[in-house]
């Protein structure tokens, strides 16, 4: 196996500079033996896969194809090498977590610090996006958990709701509606709405509601963050519904009747195992 991986690492490593010495180096093997390693693999092949050209190699058709070949073989080895350790020692592991940008303030730094009080070892890649974006991550394994709401509805998912979160609408001082103690999501037919753009989780809440009180909303500006819908909101271009600010943002807030709220859900892929820390940290984030 070593020597296996010693010779991919050689063609990886051409592939980059096509310099022997190089080559040699980064595999920790002597020059010759990778000059006799070329050729050894020219002559099983009937064609050379590299031509000198002074201190450097030339490769040919079939050696760039070999190279290609050898970068994707060590990329599964080093995946399958990071398994295998987490296999056996989930405290070296790594928890790649994807996660709608609204939660990076709070859910995803208290879930983190708390997690890493008892795993202190293990590492965390954090990715932000919208929920259309995490849920692709997810899908294509780029991401082992992901945080985002509404809950997915795929069968290829597995989820649970961690928490809840009321929604409210979110007025410009001065607005109609403003001092009201509820507000029916129907009296909103009238108004221009400031949202997140689609593919974000809060816009297809947003939008579920307004289809159920029988209207579309028309959206006025679109964004990516909640704050900027606030401060669009605040220069009176809009309304919106949004979760409780996190701080006081002087901008009247009144409550739905009925009650509207959204719930956030860690969600993982239904039909796949997961490495022993990514494991571990979803039974920290669903624990009561």
């Amino acid at each position: 196996m070593d020597e296996l991986v010693q010779r991919l690492t050689v063609l990886r490593a051409l592939a980059a500079d096509e310099h022997v010495t190089h080559a040699a180096e980064a595999a920790g093997v002597p020059q010759p033996t990778v000059s006799r390693w070329l050729a050894a693999l020219g002559t099983s092949l009937g064609a050379p896969v590299a031509l000198r050209s002074g201190r450097r190699v030339r490769l040919t058709r079939a050696g760039r194809l070999l190279c290609e070949a050898a970068d994707r073989a060590l990329t599964a080895l080093e995946a399958g090498q990071r398994a295998a350790a987490e296999e056996v020692s989930p405290e070296r592991g790594q928890v790649a977590l994807g996660f709608l940008h609204l939660l990076g303030r709070s859910v995803v730094p208290s879930l983190v610090s708390t997690f890493r009080e008892d795993h202190p070892a293990v590492r965390f890649r954090l990715v932000q996006n919208s929920r259309q974006d995490i849920l692709a991550h997810l899908a294509d394994g780029d991401v082992d958990l992901a945080l985002v709401s509404p809950p997915p509805t795929d069968p290829a998912f597995a989820h649970a709701v961690i928490r809840e979160e009321e929604l409210i609408l979110v007025v410009p001082p001065g607005h109609r509606l403003a001092g009201r103690p509820a507000v029916r999501v129907a009296e909103l037919a009238g108004e221009e709405f400031v949202g997140l753009e689609p593919g974000y989780g809060l816009r297809q809440i947003t939008d579920d509601l307004c289809a159920a009180a029988g209207f579309t909303p028309t959206p006025a500006f679109e964004g990516q963050e909640t704050e900027t819908v606030r401060g669009l909101v605040a220069a009176g271009l809009g309304v919106a519904l949004l979760p409780h600010a996190d701080s006081p943002s002087g901008l009247p807030e009144i409550p739905l009747d009925p009650r509207a709220a959204r719930e956030i859900a860690l969600v993982w892929p239904a039909d796949t195992p997961l490495p022993p820390a990514v494991q571990a940290f979803r039974d920290h984030a669903l624990a009561p």
